[in-house]
């Protein structure tokens, strides 16, 4: 039952992502899924996902759930699974019998006391942490009388007291341990669960993985994988530990950085495919200049050649270029479709709802330019939407004198009154002559019917946006600019 199905050819290709739920993935998690789907895609492989969800004393509520929705989002579909291990406890602790049968494992009674105890005095001796065999070493006799008294052990592997463990990583070379520095690691726990390093072994071979691909914070547990794969007499997998990601500071990546679980860049409305455009570039690349490529282009060219061996970092502002790059490459109808669900959510609860989509495809022209997310695009829109605007009256004077502005203004309103034409071409032909006529630059007087109109300093084109709003709005807005203006 425990051995592999069938021996593999080397051209098949058999990999896996296999999160623990014990918190939301995050760009790390899904950046070694999207290389393990796209390594299978290219080379006609197979995609496994495997939930390691057998450290239930860490286990977080739905983030398996989290977990799936983040995949399908990316368009990262699995071939085979989801698989959770704690529906595989059989397979485990088979093995861990086996080993103990063999003598290669061995069962630990120390408790958790005295293992602290130990680790605090390994501490100030300046030793490195690891258990110090004591139970290895057991006769018995001694065995036979602390079973009596009722405690449940834990399994440990027989880590060999010297030599070297060898093991070949694709993108790192040959990688030597000393085997003096590999403790006696735990393989199944008191409650009958295993520990990664048993679950990892047992699943990787009984599902004939060929290569694993997981983050390099992996490298120093290889040795002992490797180990239980030469006590077991199995073939282990080709390794290949991914760089890490490091924020632009180039220290560990955190939250400073940007970075948060994969299900957030989807609620501040970053597009999938730009997502995993982004996500690919982080560690592997086509050439030093290629950065957009489509989903089928990544497939294409994609091999673990191209990995690269140091760190790479995440650029959130690269991020939001590429974003606003896919954006604005969206129709206008898909644009709106997917803006839609994000002004329903996040403008001002005075917006009536639902939203008017035939006046949302008047305003989506006039922002999809400069929008980098669909979070945003409820900020660049409000003032289109809501009856009145708020602004500082400052705002309103810039470089024009406070009775220049009033002037200039109510010209504005009188200009505004007589116009029977209301669109772009029209407003701007009646107002930039009207600029000269007060004697004032363009800038500044454009400058001040923006901020009367919109309630911000930068906006979409003026004239347009005007068209948009409608000759009743503007005629009004610009009135309560007089009245602020006489209050300063």
């Amino acid at each position: 039952m425990l051995e592999a199905k069938s021996a593999m050819s080397e051209m098949v290709v058999r990999v896996r992502f296999a999160p623990s739920p014990t918190g939301y993935p995050h760009l790390g998690n899904i950046r070694t899924a999207l290389f393990n789907w796209v390594f299978a895609r290219h080379n006609n492989g197979t995609f496994i996902l495997r939930i390691e969800d057998t450290d239930v004393a860490r286990l977080v509520e739905g983030a398996a759930d989290v977990v799936l929705q983040s995949l399908r989002w990316l368009g990262l579909d699995w071939d085979e699974g989801p698989y959770f291990q704690s529906q595989r406890l059989e397979f485990y602790r088979e093995v861990a019998d086996r080993l103990l049968k063999q003598e290669l494992a061995y069962h630990c009674y120390c408790s958790s006391e005295r293992l602290e105890s130990m680790r605090q005095e390994q501490m100030k001796r300046k030793q490195p942490p690891g258990y110090d065999h004591h139970c290895r070493y057991l006769t018995r006799e001694q065995r036979a009388e602390i079973e009596a008294s009722g405690i449940t052990p834990v399994v440990r592997f027989k880590s060999p007291l010297e030599g070297q463990t060898l093991f070949n990583d694709f993108l790192r070379g040959q990688i030597v341990f000393e085997n003096a520095t590999l403790d006696d690691f735990v393989l199944l726990k008191s409650n009958g669960y295993p520990t990664y390093h048993l679950a990892n072994i047992v699943d990787d071979h009984l599902m004939e993985i060929s290569h694993v691909l997981r983050a390099d914070e992996w490298l120093s547990s290889t040795p002992r994988h490797v180990l239980l794969y030469q006590a077991l007499d199995w073939q282990p997998p080709q390794f290949a530990h991914l760089p890490m990601i490091l924020g632009t500071d180039r220290s560990k990546l955190s939250k400073r950085h940007g970075a948060t679980s994969i299900s957030e860049y989807r609620e501040q409305g970053y597009l999938p495919e730009a997502m995993f455009n982004f996500l690919a570039l982080l560690g592997w690349s086509l050439d030093d200049k290629t950065e957009l490529l489509t989903r089928e282009e990544i497939v294409r060219h994609f091999s673990l050649e191209r990995i690269s061996r140091t760190a790479a970092v995440f650029n959130k502002d690269k991020l939001d270029w590429m974003n606003g790059v896919y954006l604005r490459d969206l129709s206008l109808e898909e644009f709106i479709r997917q803006t839609i669900p994000f002004m329903e959510r996040d403008l001002p609860s005075e917006v009536s709802r639902p939203l008017d989509v035939d006046y949302a495809r008047q305003i989506m022209p006039l922002i999809q330019e400069r929008a980098r997310t669909l979070a945003e695009v409820p900020q660049l829109t409000d003032f289109l939407f809501a009856e009145r605007v708020e602004y500082d009256t400052q705002l309103l004077l810039g470089k024009i004198e406070k009775a220049e502005a009033m002037e200039s203004l109510q010209a504005s309103v009188a200009k505004m009154d007589g116009l029977k034409d209301w669109d772009a071409a029209s407003l701007e032909a009646a107002f930039r002559p009207l600029a000269d006529e007060l004697k004032l630059k363009t800038s500044a007087f454009f400058g001040l019917l923006r901020v009367a109109v919109t309630g911000r300093t930068a906006a979409p084109p003026l004239f347009q946006t005007m068209e948009v709003l409608g000759k009743e709005r503007c005629l009004k807005r610009l009135k309560t600019a007089l009245d602020k203006l006489q209050l300063v």
